[in-house]
């Protein structure tokens, strides 16, 4: 499953060191939407990861992640999802998307964004939660149309895919309630009014509508795609590294393992990490204002 409620406050950021550059690079898709992707570049980068929010989350509070993988070398771009932060959209009636806008309009122009700005380095694609999902689905894009540029290695921190039959079972029986209720409510709002029922932000109804068919039949999809993204994602070959919260009840390791049945074909490590190694609560978003061991356990 994905995510209630983000944090509403901006995170204290980590002590940025003075050899990291601060970008702010102003993208637009052509249908008119724009973002800023926030990267934290070091002096002497060993590879670039582009970072994929969760479902909900402003790109900003991903700064304090970006930094402590910054001070380990690696050059750090996050993406902003439509609706969120400083994307010019909000979800509403007049305005809808699903996952095609996110994976074909939205993505390549980060991806540009981040080949312009360090052309030669190895890749990383990297996402927390819904973020790692997606990332997942655009490697399975890229790979479908042999990419030159592809990231060789995928990160996933509290990632997993949302199926309900991937649950443990003491969470598994009413999720398909949830899973129908939402995009039923979101089509009668407009958007999913996600502040007000705490889970996720105001969303789009045809994103929850996508997230809600891969929930129900644990298969990806999008609408308006005709492309068979399970069978995309099948062909990626990548190092996948994954890292889950042994207090994540939103992204059990169960969810990690079903979501990573989806790349047969990738070298997969899973870390498991508890409150003492994390030094706050190992839940879905605590880790994010104190990201040092994860990017530790990330860099190993």
């Amino acid at each position: 499953m994905t995510d209630p409620t983000p944090p509403q406050e901006t995170p204290t950021l980590e002590t940025q060191p003075p050899q990291v550059q601060t970008l702010e690079l102003p993208l637009q898709a052509e249908d008119g939407h724009r973002w800023a992707l926030l990267a934290r570049l070091p002096r002497a980068p060993q590879a670039s990861l582009l970072w994929l929010p969760a479902l909900g989350v402003a790109a900003r509070h991903y700064l304090p992640f970006a930094e402590a993988m910054a001070a380990r070398g690696i050059a750090v771009f996050v993406h902003e999802w439509r609706g969120n932060g400083g994307s010019s959209l909000r979800a509403n009636r007049a305005n809808n998307w699903g996952y095609r806008e996110l994976l074909l309009h939205d993505l390549p122009h980060s991806e540009a964004a981040v080949t312009a700005q360090l052309l030669n380095l190895p890749r990383i694609l990297g996402g927390h939660s819904l973020g790692g999902q997606l990332a997942a689905c655009r490697l399975g894009l890229l790979a479908r149309d042999g990419a030159a540029e592809r990231p060789t290695r995928l990160w996933l921190v509290a990632s997993g895919a949302p199926y309900w039959r991937a649950f443990p079972p003491r969470s598994r029986w009413w999720l398909p309630f949830a899973y129908r209720f939402l995009p039923w409510l979101a089509d009668r709002r407009g958007a999913l009014p996600g502040r007000r029922v705490g889970f996720g932000g105001d969303e789009a109804r045809g994103l929850i509508r996508d997230w809600a068919r891969s929930a129900l039949s644990g298969r990806y999809a999008a609408a308006g795609v005709d492309i068979d993204l399970e069978a995309a994602m099948a062909q990626v070959e990548v190092e996948a590294r994954a890292l889950t919260l042994d207090s994540d009840w939103l992204a059990p390791e169960s969810s990690l393992h079903f979501l990573l049945t989806k790349l047969p074909r990738a070298q997969s490590r899973i870390d498991t990490l508890d409150g003492r190694m994390l030094g706050t609560r190992a839940d879905h978003f605590a880790w994010m204002k104190q990201p040092g061991a994860v990017a530790a356990v990330l860099m190993r």
